[in-house]
């Protein structure tokens, strides 16, 4: 069994975070909302459709750890591959979506031709074009340099700042979590279960240069305490 009693209610528009340690269930979390696995207990619901329902109906984004671009494909290509697939490609919307994450240059370039920071992008503006009310986002930062990582972490809030879309966000990194989330939700243990859940009220829209006040230093320390406890 990888999770043990795990209740969650993630509210619509939001941005929560599952942070914890490597074995702990975060992926197979994010794995049984999309749908992916079906758990051997409880319930899932999103929207009040189960999570089958719910993607096939195209409502859930997902973003993995790997970029998975179609090497025969364009950038643009890419992007509009999900929404060709659902039978409403918006190319116009598409356009100046790239333009938005700096890739409208290279629309017409093709994955090999790109650093592993641009494949990322791709894999974020393919999510985002999706229009989805829900977006799982499973560790797609975690090959990036910091400096890349940290480039990716604030074009991620301005894709999601300019959306209305729920995002859960699996991260083992503490300060990636508290950047980006409104709650981040702390599990651990083997079987996963939650073990913390705390809010970040630091204002929005967050800048480069948060992670260097007392306020953030003080998230950063209640998520590294919760962690702390939960391996004692």
């Amino acid at each position: 069994m990888a999770l043990e009693g795990v209740d969650l209610d993630i509210p619509r528009g939001g941005f929560v975070s599952v942070l914890g340690p490597s074995g702990c269930g975060k992926s197979t979390l994010l794995a049984i909302v999309a749908g992916l696995l079906d758990p051997d207990g409880g319930r899932v619901t999103i929207g009040g459709e189960t999570p089958h329902q719910a993607r096939q109906a195209r409502q859930v984004g997902l973003v993995p750890q790997n970029p998975a671009l179609l090497p025969w494909k364009t950038v643009r290509r890419n992007v509009t591959l999900l929404t060709e697939v659902a039978g409403r490609a918006d190319h116009a919307g598409v356009d100046d979506l790239l333009a938005s994450v700096g890739l409208a240059d290279v629309a017409d370039a093709h994955p090999t031709q790109l650093s592993g920071g641009m494949q990322q992008r791709v894999s974020l503006a393919r999510a985002f074009a999706l229009r989805a009310p829900l977006l799982l986002m499973d560790e797609p930062f975690a090959s990036l340099d910091e400096i890349r990582r940290t480039d990716m972490r604030y074009l991620l809030m301005k894709l999601w700042l300019d959306t209305a879309a729920t995002v859960v966000f699996v991260t083992h990194d503490i300060d990636e979590a508290v950047v980006l989330s409104d709650r981040v939700v702390v599990m651990a243990g083997q079987p996963g279960q939650v073990v913390a859940d705390h809010m970040i009220d630091l204002p929005r829209p967050r800048m480069p240069g948060i992670e260097d006040t007392p306020e953030f230093r003080y998230h950063t320390a209640r998520l590294r305490a919760a962690l702390r406890s939960a391996r004692s």
